[in-house]
């Protein structure tokens, strides 16, 4: 749950980051986009039985590492800050929870109490 809430965070930094260091246009976007879709899909995991969503985040983790030399970040400070922003979201979505309860077993769960 620690890693769910630390993303949060994380997202929150992404749409917050733009009008503190004064971004340009194209990189404020970039993070007005993503970090909201890192905090949807992070409130979405932190229920134990939607836990999996967590590896949503990994595809918007990717495109922060890739996004400056894509969108031609002229800005050393965004560069640094989605940089080291989607190295976190990264290496945060590996360690899952223990699992407390199973809710579905499949075929198995139907023949075995």
């Amino acid at each position: 749950m620690w890693a769910r809430v630390i993303t949060i965070i994380l997202g929150l930094w992404l749409m917050v980051a733009p009008g503190l260091l004064g971004f340009s246009k194209v990189i404020a976007t970039n993070g007005h986009v993503v970090g909201p879709l890192l905090i949807t899909f992070s409130v979405i995991a932190l229920s134990e039985c939607m836990r999996n969503v967590r590896w949503l985040n990994v595809p918007l983790a990717a495109w922060l590492l890739f996004a400056p030399w894509i969108l031609q970040y002229g800005n050393t400070v965004a560069f640094v800050s989605d940089y080291i922003t989607g190295v976190l979201c990264l290496l945060l979505t590996l360690p899952g929870p223990a699992r407390k309860h199973y809710f579905s077993r499949g075929w198995y769960g139907l023949f075995k109490p």
